[in-house]
């Protein structure tokens, strides 16, 4: 009878769901209690904002220049937020805490998310190649596991793309898909960087593809799958994918301004491929991104163990790339993080594992302010997530 039952159970689990009988069960589906719980988790009373982050981010904006949105939180609450300076500095419109500024390569950990759920619901697998997903890509043996780790060698489509447009004279305002730009690679087969799975190689071209495969196995936009199946699992309402192959004009009003206020960076045709950049969001829907990670509302832990882990060699001692995410790890260190820089735009996210503290830095204007924040690390608790600042061994090289 034993036997039997156990068989029972066996079969129940595989024809229902592996998920209800397993430790990683999750729900995506959002409830009344969890919008109550996101609106809560952002509550912030500016005149109870932590005082030294203040007096540190009004030094960064006054004698370094930064200008954007800054969001601190510790064990799941906001110690620090606040909007500075221009959306539009020809305009003279202000930021405010709700801006949506293009995320640049910050939107690579989201994308990176979206193609582990797939692994995870086994609607993919890491060891498929490009060619399963796209017969006609001229590049053999390039897996998702090595889009994933920037381990391609595939060449950058951005160049590739616009020495194309320049060399022919192609318009340049209207924005082109990723499927154009995977059209385009399967014609010209431009000679890759490096042999697959060679070295680490950081590469817009692996996200794209990555995005292109998403839309492959999901049979939707990019953008509409990321609503559908991260955006709104996770409570982020005011975050989206928009590409100048869908929209004539990106419906947001933060301008990317280039290193001084002399001119505003104006969108062109390669703001239409998108998954290694292309989302838009706010400080505060990074940080509920965070949280409902933190939760395992969108992956299971193996598959975010997996994300976090460095699948490269390590540089510095501590720093190394998983899937989507940069890495810090020390002997008490877990720091997942990313950094973005595109047309104007310019920022940092680290998520401290270990300690619970998330760090949000959106900028409008590249400028060099970003490279000038470990004393903010060291007033959270964080260690200074900055390569030059550690010796080859790993050892720091500020004391």
């Amino acid at each position: 009878m034993t036997r039997i039952c156990l068989f029972i159970v066996f079969i129940f689990c595989t024809s229902f769901s592996f998920t209800s009988c397993s430790s990683e069960s999750k729900t995506t589906e959002r409830t009344a209690e969890d919008d109550k719980s996101d609106s809560l988790m952002l509550v912030y009373d500016p005149a109870k904002g932590d005082k030294q982050i203040d007096e540190f981010m009004h030094n960064l904006h006054k004698k370094r220049g930064f200008n954007g949105n800054v969001l601190v939180a510790k064990k799941g609450k906001i110690i620090y937020q606040k909007a500075i300076g221009w959306a539009d500095y020809l305009h003279r419109d202000s930021l405010h805490i709700h801006s949506k500024f293009e995320l640049a390569s910050v939107t690579k950990p989201m994308t990176a998310t979206a193609v582990l759920m797939l692994a995870e619901q086994g609607k993919l697998k890491l060891d498929q190649t490009v060619k399963d997903f796209f017969p006609d890509f001229p590049y053999e043996g390039i897996t998702v596991r090595m889009l994933l780790s920037h381990r391609s060698g595939m060449m950058n489509y951005v160049y590739f793309v616009d020495g194309v447009f320049k060399k022919e004279k192609r318009s340049e305002r209207n924005g082109i898909s990723n499927m154009d730009v995977m059209k385009l690679i399967a014609e010209r087969k431009p000679s890759p960087y490096t042999r697959p799975d060679v070295k680490f190689h950081y590469n817009n071209s692996n996200y794209m593809v990555l995005a292109a495969i998403v839309e492959k196995v999901s049979g939707v936009p990019f953008s509409q799958f990321m609503s559908e199946n991260v955006f709104k699992p996770a409570g982020m309402h005011n975050t989206a994918v928009y590409s100048k192959a869908e929209y004539e004009k990106i419906p947001v009003d933060v301008v990317g301004h280039d290193r001084t206020w002399r001119y505003s960076v104006v969108q062109n045709f390669l703001d239409g491929p998108v998954g290694d950049k292309g989302i838009y969001s706010t400080v505060q829907d990074l940080f509920i991104f965070d949280q409902a990670l933190r939760k395992g509302k969108l992956l299971g832990k193996a598959w975010q163990d997996s994300a976090y882990t460095g699948h490269n060699d390590i540089a510095r001692g501590h720093f190394n790339y998983g899937y989507g995410w940069r890495t810090f790890e020390g002997k008490n260190d877990k720091v997942v993080y990313h950094t973005g820089w595109w047309h104007g735009f310019r920022h940092i996210y680290l998520r401290d594992l270990k300690s619970d503290v998330t760090i949000v830095l959106l900028s409008n204007l590249t400028n060099g302010s970003l490279l000038q924040l470990d004393e903010l690390y060291k007033m959270v608790g964080m260690p200074v997530v900055r390569k030059s600042a550690y010796s080859g061994n790993g050892d720091s090289t500020d004391e």
